[in-house]
């Protein structure tokens, strides 16, 4: 355990969150030889760079919770998941973040696996102020259009929120009928954390949806294509007809 003290001590002057990890990484890698202590503190190094890097990089992404937090307490990202597909429900998040999050990893919910999207849905449940989704149906989008149901879905979302938010941060659109005020950002789940849980938290919720349509609907890959137009969503399409989730305003040109 030689080797694990010195560590250690080389890294007393790091934050206790950064030296616990540095000590489980030790206790599992690392061999009691002056090489391979070496080895790893060089190793150790790069991990914490690493996250030094993502510490920035977040940081930046709080820029439009900062400019407003001064006038205003309760933030919400909003944000939608499903406009594309063929089928099933399009999905809104909202979540309202604590002003001190430290939240890691939040990015546009497409960017990430779906097994970080999961790892970081339960975090930001567990740490926002306040989070819900809310969903429109299929028959609705294509009574309304996708994009009247997009809207929907967010006020339905904001609706839902245990805390009334102050200001919104959305991912590109203005919400019409929604009396509080709003700033639009293009490309805001990559630019804004509150935007950017939104998006994860949207997606998580949508992707379970269509997993469990898949075996209720089975033979079009919902589990796998979540309802987008993949080839074999489109081939299943027109061997099997649609199903009553499918969009029948998006698939007019695939099957009558």
């Amino acid at each position: 355990m030689t080797a694990i003290k010195e560590i250690k001590a080389d890294f007393d002057s790091r934050d206790k969150q950064d030296v616990k990890s540095l000590e489980d990484f030790i206790e599992k890698y690392s061999e009691d030889t002056r090489s391979g202590v070496e080895s790893l503190k060089t190793r150790a190094e790069k991990i914490i760079a690493a996250m030094e890097k993502e510490k920035a990089r977040i940081y930046a992404m709080t820029e439009y919770e900062r400019r407003y937090r001064d006038e205003y307490k309760y933030i919400c990202g909003i944000d939608e998941v499903g406009r594309g597909p063929l089928a099933g429900p399009v999905v809104a998040g909202a979540v309202i973040l604590p002003t001190d999050c430290d939240i890691l990893y939040l990015n546009d919910s497409k960017q990430l696996s779906a097994a970080k999207r999961e790892e970081l849905c339960a975090e930001i449940k567990e740490k926002a102020v306040a989070w819900a989704t809310a969903e429109v149906s299929w028959e609705i989008i294509d009574e309304i259009n996708i994009l009247n149901a997009t809207y929907e879905a967010m006020r339905r979302a904001i609706q839902s929120l245990n805390v009334i938010p102050d200001y919104l941060l959305n991912d590109a659109v203005t919400i019409p009928g929604v009396d509080i005020g709003q700033c639009p950002i293009i490309k805001g789940d990559a630019k804004s954390v509150s935007i950017a849980a939104a998006s994860i938290v949207a997606k998580v919720t949508r992707d379970a949806k269509m997993t469990e349509y898949d075996s209720i609907y089975p033979g079009y890959g919902f589990a796998s294509n979540k309802g987008y137009g993949s080839s074999e969503h489109i081939k299943a399409l027109k061997e099997l007809g649609p199903c009553p989730i499918h969009r029948r305003s998006f698939i007019s040109n695939i099957v009558p």
